[in-house]
């Protein structure tokens, strides 16, 4: 029997996580999630470097705080609200589902802290995975089923995007252009502004300021139209924030909780 991976915390969305593996698993199969309640209450969801450009079409795109900054798209602008989620789990209009997200139940994780190889895991307490009747076959005649090499192949997309991801956040911090952001919204009749912080973004001060050198390296290396994406992004906020006013899920405070 696989061990389970050792981790201290899990990711966001897993509650468990379990090695998929042939001897147990031979005759389980996977459905469709009828639902996707498991990101109902999350507001901040990582994007790698090649969403951008869809993701920055529905969502405004920043960075996280802390010394490993990630790429995270805003789904709402305070803790536990999704303005694009409705009551039934589903989506409340249309609009670009984060890899992060279709990735679930499933992603690569080391079995044991000193390995360097990942094995495909999974949740097994989001009910798309089982003994089931019907669904697709996770193994046929012992071997990993079509199904299973595409998810996968997927996962392993999604794993060296998240590398190209981590060098790309890496670089803006050589050029020393992240800076803690700060976006004031007046809502009509209210005092005093909402001001949300707690995210970084990029600082187009010291974009503009950039060596001929350093600009020509971003332009060549495909950043430049990441950071213009992300910047162009942030104008959306405006809207998620009109679509919790809408909701009622504004807070009755005036600096928004960290992302």
């Amino acid at each position: 029997m696989a061990s389970a991976p050792q981790a201290q915390a899990l990711p966001m969305f897993y509650q468990d996580l379990v090695p998929l593996n042939s001897k147990e698993h031979a005759d389980w199969k996977i459905k469709g999630l009828d639902d996707a309640s498991f990101m109902q209450k999350q507001h901040a969801i990582p994007v790698t470097v090649e969403e951008f450009p869809n993701a920055a079409r529905n969502y405004p795109i920043v960075f996280s705080v802390g010394e490993n900054s990630v790429p995270l798209i805003l789904m709402g602008l305070n803790e536990g609200v999704n303005t694009f989620m409705g009551e039934d789990g589903r989506f409340n209009q249309p609009a670009y589902v984060p890899a992060y997200v279709r990735r679930y139940p499933f992603m690569l994780a080391k079995l044991r802290p000193d390995a360097d190889e990942l094995s495909l895991c999974f949740d097994p307490t989001n009910g798309a995975i089982g003994d089931f009747k019907e669904g697709d076959p996770l193994f046929e005649n012992g071997e990993p089923s079509e199904k299973t090499k595409s998810i996968l192949e997927f996962c392993e997309h999604f794993e060296q995007a998240g590398q190209r991801t981590g060098q790309f956040v890496e670089e803006l911090k050589k050029l020393d252009l992240l800076m803690d952001g700060e976006v004031s919204i007046q809502q009509t009749g209210v005092e005093k502004p909402f001001i949300y912080r707690g995210f970084q973004m990029i600082n187009e001060e010291k974009l503009r300021d950039l060596r001929g050198d350093e600009l020509r390296k971003i332009n060549q290396n495909g950043m430049l139209p990441l950071i213009y994406a992300h910047l162009f992004s942030l104008q959306i906020m405006r809207e998620v924030f009109a679509k919790q006013v809408e909701a009622g899920k504004v807070p009755q405070v005036t600096e928004a909780p960290t992302a």
